[in-house]
């Protein structure tokens, strides 16, 4: 519970007066009564975007506006700094502060690029990396930004395959660890997918430091259709990966693997039921590494996941509609919805795909 409660008082403490101050009335006794503190991309009712600081208990505290959509998040606990993806094919990213009500900072994607919804910062909190479609030459990209430079673009690496969608990046920064979706996608189509036909799913490891690939995981060409989309690491350092698949319906295909540097993927056998309950979709995957958990969510057919990390057993099925972002909490995970739910609490917004727990220390 000691580490749970550092979220909490970290993010009062941090926050100063002058940001308590400006909260919304009964935002400050929700944030005494809880352990953990989120972000997570929200539609408000009018339809405007926000991306919203909420408790465990689905209470917003704060909102910031964010000029469209977004989807995945990334949080630094070096700095405090959260960041909010634009939806493909979007081209903003935008980074702001839960603790402060400081300006936040948008930065747009080089021109021919866009942003896949995802990045991740470097440990100590200096850089930010973004997956990015260099779409006109369809290569995946990882662009680089310095964040003491109000996160300046200040290079670029290849993701070694197409449609790179998740990426995290190791516990001593040394590895960017990288889905490439194998989807070919091209802003003038939208969000069309150009290539079921002939994807080429992967997951990266990629050198931090030099962008030199280390080692490519590629499916076995019976699974060329199951596109690897998501990734988190567990307490003992393997890999978990999340995928989205694009054959045919009635099929039961792998969809949760896992793997370490210098092995290959595991598939986890799920039950025939459980892949059926995740409509061959899973939108968001989440490590608890306290409690040695894996969480999956999908919005598809409205279900969330819990797998035992260790030996990859299905602990919990639960029905959830429209089940989206998944986050680690004090037991177990945070689970929002596209209906507005969080961990049970109603709120008059749709949650996004993605959440991020926050908090330093």
């Amino acid at each position: 519970m000691r580490s749970a409660l550092i979220d909490r008082r970290a993010f009062v403490k941090a926050a100063g007066l002058t940001f308590l101050a400006a909260l919304r009335p009964g935002a400050l006794m929700a944030l005494e009564r809880v352990d953990a503190v989120y972000a997570s991309g929200m539609r408000a009712a009018d339809g405007s975007f926000a991306v919203a600081t909420v408790t465990e208990r689905g209470e917003i505290v704060d909102q910031v506006a964010l000029p469209a959509r977004a989807h995945g998040m990334a949080f630094s606990k070096a700095t405090g700094k959260t960041v909010a993806f634009a939806r493909r094919p979007g081209t903003y990213a935008m980074i702001f502060d839960p603790w402060t009500k400081g300006e936040p900072i948008v930065i747009t994607a080089r021109e021919g690029r866009h942003f896949y919804g995802h990045g991740t910062f470097s440990p100590d909190g200096k850089l930010l990396y973004a997956s990015e479609n260099d779409f006109d030459a369809n290569r995946g990209m990882i662009g680089i930004y310095d964040a003491r430079n109000r996160f300046a673009r200040i290079g670029e690496y290849e993701t070694y395959g197409t449609g790179p969608h998740d990426m995290t990046v190791s516990d001593d920064g040394k590895l960017l660890i990288v889905a490439n979706g194998g989807i070919e996608t091209h802003p003038d189509f939208g969000r069309t997918k150009l290539n079921l036909d002939h994807m080429e799913p992967s997951l990266m490891l990629i050198d931090a430091a030099s962008g030199r690939l280390i080692e490519k995981h590629t499916l076995p060409p019976q699974y060329a259709q199951v596109s690897t989309r998501h990734v988190d690491i567990d307490a003992q350092g393997r890999i978990w990966f999340a995928c989205q698949y694009e054959g045919r319906r009635n099929d039961l295909p792998p969809l949760i693997g896992h793997f370490a540097k210098g092995e290959d993927l595991t598939f986890v056998p799920l039950p025939d039921d459980t892949t059926r309950a995740l409509g061959n979709y899973v939108g968001a995957i989440a490590v608890n590494r306290a409690d040695n958990l894996v969480g999956v969510t999908s919005p598809v057919e409205g279900t969330s996941v819990t797998l035992d990390a260790k030996t990859g057993a299905v602990l919990k099925v639960e029905s959830i509609a429209d089940a989206a972002g998944i986050a680690p909490a004090p037991h177990g995970f945070a689970v929002s919805s596209y209906r507005g739910e969080f961990l049970g609490q109603h709120s008059d917004v749709a949650w996004d795909q993605h959440i991020v727990r926050i908090g330093r220390g």
